[in-house]
């Protein structure tokens, strides 16, 4: 296998919006780039009522991200998850999972993944720890003389020691989605994939949360998690991918998601200034000039503030203050789909 470790940050070919690693492949089945954790190939959904849930899909989630799934209701993305995941085969296109073409090699390559769909599925007059023993014993590829210890450190880990014993069904749905991430859990996992990791969660469960991500991410388990929570997605994620209409409309770096086009400068000024600032910044080719107060903006696109400042400066002009303001996450997410974020899901 591929060291689980090799991230792709510096890779550019993940940095492309919409860009499909596994074109390069050679035929359909040929593993993509190892800098790909997971990697889809014109991944389409077609159900038999003719409606199309996810149309020719091209992830690109590099080994070591955190990797945002974005999109409002009915936008694809459960759909994509359980396609990863093997439990829907897709109409066509093709998926990598750490390498391993899914559903084809499913069955090699899930151990090494762990997953939380759609919330989590216990037997009810079961204990907590029960539960996961029976999840253990259904991967036939754990020792069961370390299930003890192993169950013992995801309940720690999720913080239900206390609850270990207590039935399921007595469990608050916070408790249930904690269960869902233990079982998670039960032993080291190249890629963890969460959709909605949070729901039911207080404010002191989704930080837990939230520092579990980051943890497993520093050890090298690459994370793909669909949220609605859009302060998670920032505070967390390396990498997002946005869902709409069945398409990904964009996906990148968190940092570079927003269209460059988009930033604009401002610059504070005396009132004396403010014409003189404008004249400067249309001469060097900046659209969409406008002037309030003692403050004068123009669109950035692709120029260096640099030598936005150096301008300024050269014609004499004060500059209090210039600062580049950037579309956020949320601009660009109604922009993209739009949708406002409190449907989305």
């Amino acid at each position: 296998m591929t060291d689980l470790r090799t991230a792709a940050r510096d890779d550019p070919r993940e940095r492309v919006a919409g860009s499909s690693p596994a074109a390069r492949s050679a035929t359909t089945t040929e593993a993509p780039p190892g800098a790909f954790a997971v990697a889809t190939d014109g991944l389409t959904k077609r159900f038999r009522s003719g409606q199309v849930a996810v149309d020719h899909v091209d992830l690109a989630v590099p080994r070591g991200a955190v990797y945002g799934f974005l999109g409002p209701n009915g936008s694809g993305k459960t759909t994509t998850i359980r396609m990863l995941l093997g439990l829907v085969r897709p109409t066509s296109g093709q998926a990598w999972v750490l390498g391993h073409p899914v559903p084809q090699a499913a069955g090699r390559v899930l151990p090494h993944v762990g997953a939380l769909v759609e919330g989590p599925g216990f037997q009810p007059y079961l204990s907590g720890r029960a539960n996961l023993a029976r999840v253990d014993a259904a991967d036939a590829t754990t020792d069961p003389r370390t299930l003890a210890r192993r169950t013992d450190e995801a309940l720690e880990r999720v913080g239900l020691a206390a609850a270990a014993d207590k039935r399921f069904r007595q469990y608050s749905l916070g408790m249930k989605q904690r269960l869902g991430l233990a079982a998670a859990l039960l032993r080291p996992r190249a890629l963890l994939v969460l959709d909605e990791p949070t729901n039911g969660l207080d404010p002191q469960g989704t930080r837990e949360v939230r520092h579990l991500v980051r943890e497993l991410a520093a050890d090298g388990t690459t994370v793909l998690v669909s949220s609605h929570l859009l302060t998670e997605i920032e505070q967390v994620c390396s990498h997002i991918g946005i869902m709409s209409g069945g398409r990904l409309v964009r996906q990148g770096r968190r940092t570079d998601i927003a269209d460059p086009a988009q930033a604009r400068v401002e610059v504070d000024t005396v009132p004396a200034h403010v014409v003189r600032a404008a004249e400067v910044l249309a001469a060097l080719g900046l659209p969409e000039v406008r002037v309030a107060g003692d403050r004068v903006g123009a669109a950035l696109g692709a120029t260096d503030p640099a030598r936005v400042t150096a301008a300024l400066v050269g014609a004499g002009v004060d500059v209090a203050a210039l600062a580049v303001r950037r579309p956020t996450l949320e601009q660009v997410f109604v922009e993209l789909t739009g949708e406002g974020f409190d449907v989305a899901r």
